[in-house]
């Protein structure tokens, strides 16, 4: 192609061979000029020949230029005796795959005005050729999508050497429409299917691009909303598996369940079970099928347990889940850590939940009281204030265990009898202990938690203490609520002094003055 001096140029360029191809089919040829733009060095080279091949195959779709049906390979094409119109098309049709390969390879470039506008190109065509259909409906009223063309799409975005966490983000706005979602989710799972099936370990560049997308699929709540068509269509019938949300349901469950069933980099498991209880477990048809994921990472221990406490609750209490072990699991996860975490608000909300039953028995209540306790002493001033309530609440809710702090005609005890590395809650004897670690705590240095501590001195009161403010406190707060107390004014004498030298009839006042 020759190019225009000046800038510009490029642009002046291709736009000649452009009209060319569309004024006349006996220009066609430079369609190859334009392709080869592609392979371009230059930025801006390349951006002006997207945009051209972006109007031309427009066109040439819109106008119903491109073979329909299975295409015969191009050689098969050039030697047959079909029509020249025929041959065109078939021709023509094979330069539009060329096009949206090597715009499935722009995908990939390095810069991303080249990438973004790329994938803009793209999913034009598949809003036109999923309008225009290629390929002949098998049946009357058959549902037509560019589902090849749509998949290489997905490819590019759940790359293996790159993070496209921010075309991703330029992605999203696709998945808005109904039909994009759907298709969508049956892409990503086939093609995370064939990486991890190609992969002894999935690398985590495509784990982090995987995540980032399939995080960003959100199902709408009723089938009514299923209403807006990336691809337009003249009427929806009812037959389409795309117009049903049950439909949607199971495509996003075995989207999850085929990612979730690989083995993951741990940061990914956190990632997902962050999001698990709100924006995963409700859209499943069978969140039951979940169990397994969230068992293994219940027994990994340390913070992604207490991620998996959250879609397990859901499962536990809204879908009859039995778990054995499930509060001896729960007891192990106590230790000093615990108060450090990232999500300890988190956990300590759920663990409420799942003491606040009165059916437990009296040994299993008093083995996490005891634990707390004990883990109490050496926990931070902002933990204290919500664990001492927390402790409070379980003898509210246990009156059987309140003989851990009163124990009437007790025998007197040498040692403490509770063993704290035991990890059956059932044989650590904490029934037959005592929180004497309250006791302590209430000559601690500050005087917030020694006033919390003290509460067990006095007969508990019968409603509970909310612990929602206290669950979120931060040492800066504590510090902070500190500052804003007004200094308490204490009687130093009887007479107050006036002045730097004392009082009037002072005798450092009668023989000395400021001046």
């Amino acid at each position: 192609m020759e190019r225009d001096p000046g800038p510009g140029g490029a642009r002046r360029a291709l736009g000649r061979l452009l009209e060319a191809v569309l004024a006349s089919r006996g220009e066609a040829n430079a369609v190859f000029d334009i392709l080869a733009v592609l392979q371009s060095e230059d930025q801006e080279e390349i951006q002006e020949a997207v945009r051209a091949c972006s109007r031309l195959f427009g066109a040439l779709l819109e106008r119903g230029e491109l073979f329909v049906g299975q295409l015969p390979p191009e050689e098969t094409v050039m030697a047959g005796s079909q029509g020249a119109t025929r041959k065109y098309k078939m021709w023509m049709r094979h330069r539009y795959h060329s096009c949206c390969n090597c715009l499935g390879e722009l995908l990939a470039h390095p810069s991303f005005q080249v990438k973004e506008l790329a994938l803009g190109t793209l999913m034009k065509f598949v809003q036109l050729e999923g309008a225009h259909p290629l390929e002949k409906p098998k049946w009357e009223g058959n549902y037509l999508f560019p589902r090849p063309l749509f998949k290489m799409v997905v490819e590019g975005l759940l790359s293996l050497e790159e993070d496209r966490s921010l075309l991703l983000s330029q992605f999203r706005e696709y998945l808005e429409h109904d039909d994009i979602r759907y298709h969508t989710m049956q892409a990503a799972s086939d093609v995370v299917a064939r990486v991890a099936n190609g992969h002894p370990e999935v690398p985590l560049i495509f784990c982090n691009n995987a995540f980032t997308l399939l995080s960003a699929v959100s199902l709408p709540r009723q089938e009514s909303d299923i209403s807006s068509f990336y691809v337009r269509r003249t009427e929806l019938l009812d037959k389409w598996k795309v117009t049903h949300l049950k439909e949607h349901r199971r495509a996003f469950q075995l989207m999850w369940l085929g990612f979730l069933k690989h083995k993951l980099p741990l940061s990914i498991c956190k990632k997902v079970l962050v999001i698990m209880h709100d924006s995963i477990l409700p859209h499943l048809a069978q969140p039951s099928l979940m169990i397994d994921f969230l068992t293994r990472a219940y027994d990994i221990g340390g913070a992604i347990s207490l991620l998996a406490l959250n879609g397990l609750f859901i499962l536990i209490h809204k879908h009859n889940l039995e778990y054995p072990d499930f509060y001896r699991k729960l007891y192990g996860l106590l230790d000093p850590s615990v108060f450090h975490v990232k999500y300890r608000a988190r956990f300590f909300h759920l663990a409420d939940l799942f003491l606040s039953s009165s059916h437990l028995p009296a040994y299993l209540v008093a083995a996490f009281a005891k634990r707390l306790s004990r883990l109490a002493l050496t926990a931070p001033p902002e933990a204290l204030l919500m664990v001492l309530p927390f402790i409070c609440n379980l003898l509210r809710r246990h009156p059987a265990c309140r003989v851990l702090v009163h124990r009437p005609g007790g025998p007197e005890l040498d040692a403490d009898p509770y063993d704290p590395g035991e990890e059956d809650p059932a044989k650590s004897r904490a029934l037959e202990s005592s929180l004497w670690e309250l006791q302590a705590l209430q000559r601690h240095y500050h005087p917030e938690v020694s006033k919390a501590a003290s509460v067990i001195n006095q007969v508990l009161s019968v409603p509970e203490v909310s612990l929602a403010p206290l669950l979120e406190l931060t040492a800066f707060e504590v510090f902070e609520r500190d500052l804003k107390k007004g200094p308490e004014s204490v009687p130093l004498e009887f007479i107050p002094a006036r002045g730097l030298l004392g009082r009037r009839d002072d005798l450092c006042a009668q023989h000395f003055t400021l001046s």
